[in-house]
């Protein structure tokens, strides 16, 4: 299997290294993302065209300028989680939260990141367990990223901070039950329990989380069966303004674009 970052030609490859030198010589912390950190944690190369770095939210301007400064093209397509720098036809993503607000980038990522060399220069990469996180939501009809995370389970279960993780693990033990022992039993005995007080506990208020997981799978349950959307404050981390921007750019997704729901026959409220 090729490592990632083999096959990259000179001009894109010395454009990353720029970006990351830019960023390092002016004292913006990041951390390498993406194909990167996912083949260094699960052994699996995956090339891709684009180059994702995750910076904290206080950052995000002075990255920016920094490298507008030094020649490169930016733009902020969705203001609530993700900047980008052009040169050409290579991109650097610059990551700062997630599509649906939650994944948000602190201090954490960096307290608990990783060591590694990324095109011969020594750089930090994000952790496995918020790696882990983040990719746990991404389940829409175009993507879903469900088996990165068995992968990076299954590669670093021995290492992995389990009490940061106390989420999205019953699908691993499906997916692979003869490795289901390597996750701890006190942490499934920990879900379970959750489970367990949930059943009884009241009704909570009329949410649907699909939207979480999903930006275009469950649109009609938040804007026809009057189900209220935990992304928006107070409950989540996104305005309505961004909200509406991240939904309209569906559209932009895809060859064709995703289709979105539409209410159609008699549907129970």
């Amino acid at each position: 299997m090729t490592p990632v970052g083999t096959s990259l030609d000179p001009i894109s490859r010395g454009f990353y290294c720029r970006v990351m030198g830019q960023l390092d010589e002016h004292g913006i912390p990041f951390l390498v993302g993406g194909a990167y950190a996912f083949e260094r944690y699960t052994g699996i190369a995956r090339h891709t065209k684009d180059f994702d770095l995750f910076i904290h939210p206080r950052d995000v301007e002075r990255g920016l300028a920094v490298l507008a400064a030094d020649g490169c093209t930016t733009d902020v397509p969705f203001p609530h989680w993700l900047a980008k720098a052009h040169c050409g036809e290579d991109v650097v993503d610059l990551i700062y939260s997630s599509g649906n607000g939650v994944a948000l980038v602190d201090d954490d990522w960096f307290r608990y990141s990783v060591a590694e060399t990324v095109l011969d220069v020594p750089i930090r990469l994000i952790p496995a367990e918020e790696m882990i996180w983040s990719k746990a939501f991404i389940m829409e009809r175009e993507r879903y990223d469900g088996g990165d995370v068995a992968h990076i389970l299954r590669a670093c279960a021995d290492t992995l901070d389990w009490p940061r993780l106390l989420q999205h693990l019953v699908m691993f033990g499906f997916i692979y039950p003869c490795e289901r022992a390597r996750v701890p039993a006190a942490v499934m005995r920990e879900l379970m329990g959750r489970l367990d007080r949930e059943l009884t506990r009241p009704a909570a208020d009329r949410v649907c989380r699909g939207t979480l997981i999903s930006r275009a799978q469950y649109l009609v349950d938040v804007e026809h069966w009057g189900y209220t959307d935990p992304r928006l404050a107070p409950d989540g981390n996104l305005t309505s303004e961004e909200r509406a921007r991240w939904t309209a750019g569906i559209a932009d997704d895809g060859p064709s674009g995703v289709p979105v729901p539409t209410v159609e026959g008699r549907q129970a409220a």
